[in-house]
């Protein structure tokens, strides 16, 4: 099994960038699966500014990983993107990377 790839979103996790890392985690995210890693990790602690786009790209990415019989972990995530989690109450969809070890 190969080291599972962790994919970064720095700066906005916006409207204004929706369409771009979309395309960029649907081509990222195959590739992801193929390390044989059950779990796709991302890294979000330089995100500077988050709204519901950004949210919802993270569920769809969430969805996306289920369905290919994996699950999404936060390897890291800035105060911006876990108040927006929390504030949604959503912070429990998408799990810190820590708590995915046995």
């Amino acid at each position: 099994m190969n080291e599972a790839p962790v994919f970064t979103i720095a700066g906005e996790l916006s409207i204004y960038r929706a369409a771009e890392l979309c395309q960029a985690l649907q081509a990222w995210l195959p590739q992801a699966l193929a390390c044989g890693d059950d779990t796709v990790h991302l890294d979000l602690a330089e995100v500077s500014e988050m709204d519901t786009a950004g949210l919802q790209l993270l569920l769809a990415l969430q969805r996306s990983a289920e369905d290919a019989g994996a699950r999404l972990a936060l390897q890291s995530a800035s105060p911006t993107v876990m108040e927006v989690l929390q504030l949604t109450a959503l912070e429990h969809l998408i799990a810190p990377a820590a708590s995915t070890a046995p």
